[in-house]
């Protein structure tokens, strides 16, 4: 194998943990918004002070930016990891490598 295959494998390899770890992300920060958004309305049906009202929409508000960006973050990895498949199998043959299919089931996963 070239060393240019090797490093598309490589690469392949890195975009594929890197969208895994988005994945995980993106889902951690939902969970944690929805989290939030009941605690803020705990605090409101219980007649919480003001402070803890606006303190939790702020922690709310925090919270869905970072769902924002990484979604944002996540796509963009992905719209990567897809052009850097196309070209593996276009310009190095690998579309039976291990590395590649792996790659294309991470990218049908994190687009589900």
């Amino acid at each position: 194998m070239s060393d240019s295959a090797a490093a598309v494998q490589k690469q392949l390899k890195i975009k594929s943990s890197a969208i895994q770890r988005l994945a995980k992300e993106t889902k951690l920060y939902g969970t944690e918004t929805a989290a939030l958004e009941a605690k803020k309305a705990k605090f409101i049906a219980d007649g919480a002070e003001e402070w803890d009202i606006k303190n939790a929409t702020k922690m709310v508000d925090e919270s869905k930016k970072m769902v924002i960006d990484t979604k944002t973050r996540l796509d963009k990895a992905v719209e990567d990891l897809q052009a850097l498949i196309a070209s593996a199998k276009e310009e190095f043959n690998l579309a039976e490598d291990e590395a590649l299919l792996n790659a294309e089931r991470i990218v049908q996963e994190a687009s589900a």
